[in-house]
């Protein structure tokens, strides 16, 4: 297999130095993630204001959590899955929550399962869902403005989880402890 640079500061293209930057002021480090996207200076510089643009919609910092690990367990990113149950802890998400959402599981909180669902059903269909799962999404208490937020940190995560699997991107010591693998389970709605 091909292997993709890591590069830093030291090694990145002129364009990629400031989101570089950016990235080891926000982590204290630079994720591995970030230093394969910095190979392509627009693919890092997109991810990153796409990254910061997501903070600012109107979902809450564990719904987000809950897109980006709802689209992170679909696209069976082992990159991604570790750092976002990570940033899920520190968003405050119980533990049995991000339990299921390692595993597929359901998450207590009704509204926030219906997000999951909701995310979970954009990417199983590209994008065409059942009238029924969006009228699910807003019965929940959700709003049009939140379902195309949803749709922006789907982006994100189509950035991220397919440049870790094109890039076999290792991952970092910082989040070894919580390495995952998509567990081999009956898929709801399979027989």
């Amino acid at each position: 297999m091909l292997e993709f640079e890591l590069l830093d500061e030291d090694t990145a293209p002129e364009g990629s130095l400031d989101a570089l930057a950016v990235t080891r002021k926000n982590f204290g480090m630079i994720p591995n993630v970030e230093k394969v996207m910095a190979a392509a200076p627009p693919l890092l510089s997109a991810y990153a204001y796409m990254w910061d643009l997501f903070d600012t919609t109107s979902l809450s910092l564990v719904e987000r959590q809950v897109v980006y690990m709802t689209a992170n367990y679909e696209n069976e990113c082992n990159y991604c899955v570790p750092w976002h149950t990570l940033l899920a802890e520190k968003a405050g998400i119980a533990a049995h929550d991000i339990e299921a959402l390692r595993n597929n599981g359901d998450l207590v909180d009704e509204k926030l399962e219906a997000l999951r669902a909701f995310t979970r059903a954009l990417i199983a269909n590209r994008g065409k869902v059942a009238h029924a799962d969006l009228q699910r999404f807003f019965t929940a208490g959700y709003n049009q403005a939140q379902a195309l937020e949803v749709i922006l940190g789907l982006a994100i995560k189509l950035i991220s989880n397919y440049t870790n699997s094109i890039a076999a991107t290792p991952l970092d010591s910082e989040v070894e402890h919580l390495r995952w693998s998509k567990p081999v389970i009956k898929e709801r709605g399979m027989d």
